[in-house]
């Protein structure tokens, strides 16, 4: 309780929004050629630490005081210390999902905030790595990344990049580990059906659907995505119509690579029946496509299933359909990162919205080893995680909530 005492007091005496106001001003005023504007800027700066001074000098933990009220709005705070009283540890890491994650196109015109940017800059001073998790690709990632937080940071040793969703993981600095190919590991006949999708899947779809959609430039999973704005109504229809499509074509190449005398004409059918037992949303755009399966799952070959379980289909609304590893995920490309950046006891943050960043936060939850975040409209799964876990979750575009709610955790982890 003296902590939160503390802490109540702290914002009842001290004019905290204020003192906020300062200090983003103060950390995000851009570069300019005025004296006029530099001069406004010192006078901020010099007004900051006067009232910095005031906590200072009111508390024996001053100097953590006056970091929390310049960073955090008492709900953070208070957010911050239930999370320390939870777990008794400050986060060692952050993992983090980018889009819709830390950009969203619904309210930042699909650019990183400048407040979050810099407060990733804070917690890489403070020495907590970063490792950027995302399905895109690995230049797309890594030029808007040194973009936004810059070359120097990038290639500091601290920052790694699972790309992909797992598939690979560069963490520039680190010699012969500084890109792992995490695909060359897996058995060749799960090797050998990717190589057959992907010279197939353009080459043989319909005109219809080769004229709208196009491959994302990935090393290893076959990604179809729109020629329309993403969300849009266009967009929808040529995903659903894509996904009906990989999944044939992807029983088609299971039953090619599977030892036995298979009968391809009924691979569809296979394919179709396996993975909408799987996964809801697949059953209903096959559903909706009528091309719901004409077999039950339990009617598969066993050696087709056995293929089929190391092999992921994946449905973004309106965004995309892929193929992917289930023995490559963002989990598995997270401790692989975690490896190379030397954090052998993880708590990490993870922050996320889609299927595929609810695994990274499953592994946390079950190896204690960190907490997670979404934003309010991350996947229904997600959100569902979320809120049975530590109710992390914040408002489209805010991102920068999180990383200050986790700051002031770090700080109360210090006293």
């Amino acid at each position: 309780m003296e902590r939160y005492d503390l802490l109540y007091r702290l914002y009842e005496e001290f004019e905290a929004d204020t003192l906020r106001e300062l200090q983003d001003f103060v950390d995000l005023f851009p570069p300019v050629d005025s004296r006029i504007a530099l001069d406004y800027w010192q006078d901020a700066s010099d007004e900051l630490e006067s009232r910095k001074d005031a906590i200072r000098s009111s508390f024996a933990a001053g100097d953590a005081f006056a970091e929390i009220a310049a960073r955090s709005t008492r709900d953070q705070t208070f957010t911050a210390l239930d999370l320390h009283s939870k777990y008794g540890r400050a986060v060692n890491a952050l993992v983090l999902d980018v889009d819709e994650t830390l950009r969203s196109a619904g309210r930042t015109d699909n650019e990183i905030p400048r407040d979050t940017l810099h407060l990733l800059t804070e917690f890489h001073e403070a020495g907590v790595p970063i490792v950027i998790c995302t399905g895109q690709t690995l230049e797309n990632v890594k030029g808007f990344t040194i973009q936004g937080l810059g070359n120097e940071l990038v290639h500091s040793g601290d920052v790694s990049i699972v790309y992909e969703a797992g598939t690979g993981v560069f963490t520039p600095g680190h010699g012969s580990t500084t890109k792992q190919l995490l695909y060359e590991d897996l058995d060749p006949t799960v090797r050998e059906v990717f190589s057959e999708v992907r010279s197939r899947v353009l080459p043989q779809a319909p005109d219809d659907l080769r004229e709208s959609v196009h491959l994302q430039g990935n090393e290893f999973n076959i990604t179809l995505k729109p020629n329309f704005d993403i969300g849009s109504d266009p967009a929808e229809a040529v995903i659903d119509e894509g996904l009906v499509y990989l999944v044939d074509l992807l029983g088609r190449a299971v039953a090619a690579a599977v030892d036995g005398d298979f009968e391809t004409e009924s691979a569809d059918d296979w394919s179709r029946a396996y993975y909408a037992d799987a996964d809801p949303e697949v059953a209903d755009v096959l559903a909706a496509a009528d091309a719901a399966p004409e077999c039950e799952v339990d009617d598969v070959p066993d050696p087709i299933i056995d293929l089929f379980d190391r092999i992921d289909v994946a449905y973004y609304h309106a965004d995309a359909a892929e193929i992917g590893s289930l023995e490559l995920n963002k989990p598995n490309g997270v401790q692989a990162a975690l490896d190379v950046l030397g954090v052998d006891d993880p708590f990490v943050l993870v922050m996320g919205d889609s299927k595929s960043d609810l695994r990274v936060m499953e592994w946390a939850a079950e190896a204690d080893a960190g907490i997670a975040a979404a934003p309010k409209h991350a996947s229904q799964d997600v959100l569902t995680h979320v809120l049975e876990t530590d109710e992390l979750v914040y408002d489209r575009g805010d991102a920068a909530s999180m990383l200050r709610t986790v700051y002031v955790l770090n700080l109360l982890d210090e006293r």
